[in-house]
């Protein structure tokens, strides 16, 4: 078997760099309790998704006592190998956030105010008007062929969805409500 120097020189400084390890008495234990002093040691991940795009990225988040501590990419998720964007990298944000919203706000029309409402509130004020227009604006027919459709409403998907709720949410709008204005925000 032919060496070259360069390969000589490497396997030399591995064995070498091996030898000094074992001999020199490396202790994992020590080295474990040293790692009780990093602020993640005694947090649990939980994994998770990305919300931003519709690649998935995957996230460990740490958390303690319900606050997020910190978040990373997951090393060992398929899609992104512990990699994050720098989107994915503050996604802790979304959950410390002074701003963040965390109720259903409303402003009627005509108002220049926001108030808090409750979730069933909001949830059917929003099937209400979404009835109210299409039974206004639905059209049966046009020039004689049935085309069963409402152009006032309009729908976009957002990219933290996956195929399966596109599909789902594609359905219900096209064939539900009869939309003719379907977009999703990965084809912009």
């Amino acid at each position: 078997m032919d060496f070259t120097r360069r390969q000589f020189l490497k396997l030399s400084g591995a064995v070498a760099a091996t030898i000094a390890v074992v001999e020199l008495g490396f202790d994992d234990k020590k080295a474990r309790a040293k790692s009780k002093d990093f602020k993640i040691a005694e947090l649990k991940p939980t994994s998770t998704i990305c919300p931003y795009c519709s690649v998935g990225c995957g996230i460990l988040v740490y958390s303690k006592d319900n606050d997020v501590i910190y978040s990373e990419g997951d090393p060992d998720h398929p899609i992104n190998e512990g990699t994050l964007c720098s989107k994915g990298t503050t996604v802790r944000q979304v959950y410390t956030s002074e701003k963040r919203i965390t109720k259903p706000m409303y402003r009627a029309p005509g108002s220049n105010k926001w108030k808090e409402v409750d979730w069933d509130w909001a949830l059917d004020k929003v099937a209400q008007n979404i009835k109210e227009t299409r039974d206004r604006t639905f059209v049966h027919k046009e020039n004689g062929v049935i085309v069963n459709r409402t152009d006032a409403i309009a729908y976009l998907g957002g990219a933290a969805l996956d195929n399966e709720e596109c599909h789902l949410l594609h359905k219900l709008f096209r064939a539900g409500l009869g939309l003719t204005y379907i977009e999703h925000q990965a084809r912009i």
